[in-house]
């Protein structure tokens, strides 16, 4: 999926979307004056290798397969240096992380996720974003940090659904 792209799934080749999260990351490395090591990019593009939020246990056997220490400390430093950056997001529903698609722009997260076949979909709403602080200072409540997941059915898991119930609706 693009980052541009705003249907919820899109079954492509994901070269591109680790092209552009490996080029934002390079370019806001740089602008703050931090370092992409092999095993931070190699995380980040494992991340973007799909749009399905992975797991830090996920990512172990492809670090140990490139010949990286692969114990879970290491992992879990990789995707906090990249979450502190902006560069991927916590989903902590599933316990797994996203890349994100706008990591030049601080913002909160908002995501859709398949409960069916995981993938997720972030979207930009200043709308939702402006109704919790509404309600955060009606209540006296500082928000410290903000992330929605809305868990549902994706329309391809859906379409899916439907023709597997009508094909087994009918009559032999």
């Amino acid at each position: 999926m693009s980052k541009k792209n705003p249907t919820f799934i899109c079954h492509h080749d994901h070269q591109h979307c680790i092209d552009d999260a490996l080029t934002s990351a390079k370019r806001i490395c740089k602008d703050q004056q931090q370092r992409l090591t092999p095993i931070r990019e190699l995380v980040l593009r494992m991340i973007w290798s799909s749009h399905k939020p992975l797991g830090a246990y996920d990512l172990l056997p492809a670090l140990a397969n490139a010949g990286f220490n692969s114990a879970p400390p290491t992992v879990y430093r990789a995707l906090e240096f990249l979450q502190e950056l902006g560069l991927v997001h916590r989903l902590a529903s599933l316990n797994a992380f996203i890349g994100c698609t706008h990591p030049d722009n601080a913002h909160s997260g908002h995501f859709f996720i398949c409960k069916q076949c995981k993938q997720a979909h972030e979207i930009t709403s200043p709308e939702l974003s402006l109704t919790l602080q509404k309600h955060a200072q009606q209540l006296g409540f500082s928000i410290e940090q903000e992330t929605v997941e809305v868990m549902g059915t994706c329309p391809e898991c859906r379409l899916a659904n439907q023709k597997s119930e009508a094909h087994h609706a009918k009559p032999s």
